[in-house]
């Protein structure tokens, strides 16, 4: 009971000497209220130790409760105790743990949403930067759209597929400088404006299908440009005489620039075929030279020249039967630059870099015998196999590893059809 006494003393220790007068007069009103009859002399010492415990702590209690002081207030009426410093709740320390509470609270502070609403974020503001960007860029692919159409639609004017067809059916053992050829015109067509003429030049030996190939561009261009934008110039028919090379290098400068004014009316792209070009004088050379030059006027600039003949056959030749072993892709880019080379000694028209050489290779026996039974078909023949072998038989031939290359190609087959 001493201890507990002590812990309580403990506790109220911070009351001073104020707490113990005043329950010291609290003691002495609880005693006088006790019955007279009852004296403290017939109660042992522990009962009387745990009333005056229960006294004191309700002397306190009641004084707590009519002072209603709070710990920050109960310091400053209280006086200072003599007792020594011990931890308590009182005083500053009080005060200052329940600022620092309040602060904490303040910082963590939540934002409460009532139950029957949502949480929203802040609407955000558009921008009309943003807008006009999504609206160019809606504009620039209607344009890049509208551009593949237009260059679908003028590739559609000029049937290159037809073209195709034409070409892979009636010329045989030229599918590199077919291919080729049809690759830049596809280039070059696509588009109505250039910089720059198309000049082709196609050179091979005799037979191996130069002007048969002229003969098909100029009747397909024929049937999908008109008679008058298309122009095939024979050297050997059109100016023959040395002596008129001059009258002749006029007039055609005047057709071609006709020509040109009436395509750029039209919005079309104009073909000029010039076959037997190794038969074509000085002053045509230089003339064809001239209109294919940059810098001129528009419409000298939107036309396709096309140059067909023998020139450098020799060296073709040569080249070819040297190297047999390789193919016929390898053997055409191999040989353009040797035939450059020997093209630009004659003029400098095959110099300039942007005239595209197409050269043709030799014939093999298979696409003679094509020859022969295609022939045969458009003359009303039975196309007999054996005949045609033997009709084959009866051409020269290089033998260059176990291959038979035709000396003059398909230039004898309508002769010898002839005299069936």
């Amino acid at each position: 009971m001493a201890r507990t006494v002590s812990k309580m003393e403990q506790q109220d220790g911070a009351g001073g000497g104020l707490e113990d007068s005043q329950e010291e007069e609290a003691e002495a009103e609880a005693e006088a209220q006790m019955p007279a009859a009852l004296s403290f002399s017939q109660f042992s010492s522990s009962l009387r130790a745990m009333v005056r415990i229960r006294n004191k702590y309700l002397a306190i209690k009641k004084r707590r409760v009519e002072l209603g002081a709070t710990p920050s207030s109960l310091s400053a009426v209280l006086p200072r105790s003599t007792s020594p410093k011990i931890f308590t709740f009182d005083g500053a320390a009080m005060a200052a743990a329940l600022e620092r509470r309040k602060k904490k609270k303040k910082k963590r502070r939540r934002v409460m949403f009532p139950n029957d609403s949502r949480r929203r974020t802040a609407p955000k503001e558009s921008s009309r930067a943003k807008n006009c960007l999504v609206f160019l860029t809606f504009i620039v692919f209607l344009q890049v759209y509208n551009a593949i159409e237009n260059l679908d639609d003028h590739l559609l004017r000029y049937d290159l597929e037809g073209l195709d067809k034409t070409v892979k059916r009636e010329v045989f053992g030229q599918r590199e400088a077919s291919e080729g050829l049809l690759v830049h015109l596809g280039d070059y067509l696509s588009t109505y404006v250039h910089n720059r003429p198309l000049v082709l030049s196609l050179h091979g030996p005799s037979g191996v299908g130069k002007s048969h190939l002229g003969r098909i561009l100029g009747r397909h261009f024929r049937s999908v440009l008109g008679e008058e934008l298309v122009l095939q110039y024979f050297a050997l028919h059109h100016c023959p005489l040395e002596g008129e090379a001059q009258n002749c290098a006029r007039e055609l400068s005047l057709s071609v620039a006709q020509t040109l004014k009436l395509a750029e009316e039209e919005e079309k792209i104009p073909f000029f075929i010039f076959d037997e070009v190794e038969f074509m004088h000085r002053p045509l050379l230089d003339t064809v030279y001239n209109l294919t030059r940059p810098g001129r006027s528009a419409e000298f600039l939107n036309a396709v020249y096309v140059l067909i003949g023998s020139l450098g056959n020799a060296e073709i030749t040569k080249f070819v039967l040297q190297n047999s072993s390789s193919d016929a892709a390898q053997l055409g880019r191999d040989v353009g630059p040797v035939l450059r080379d020997v093209l630009e000694k004659r003029h400098p028209l095959w110099g300039e870099p942007e005239t595209e050489l197409l050269p043709l290779t030799l014939l093999e026996k298979g696409h003679v015998m094509d020859c022969f039974l295609d022939e045969m078909t458009r003359e009303g023949f039975y196309p007999d196999r054996g005949h045609i072998e033997r009709l084959a038989a009866e051409i020269s031939y290089y033998a260059v590893d176990q291959r038979l290359l035709s000396h003059t190609g398909c230039k004898q087959v309508v002769a010898k059809v002839n005299l069936l």
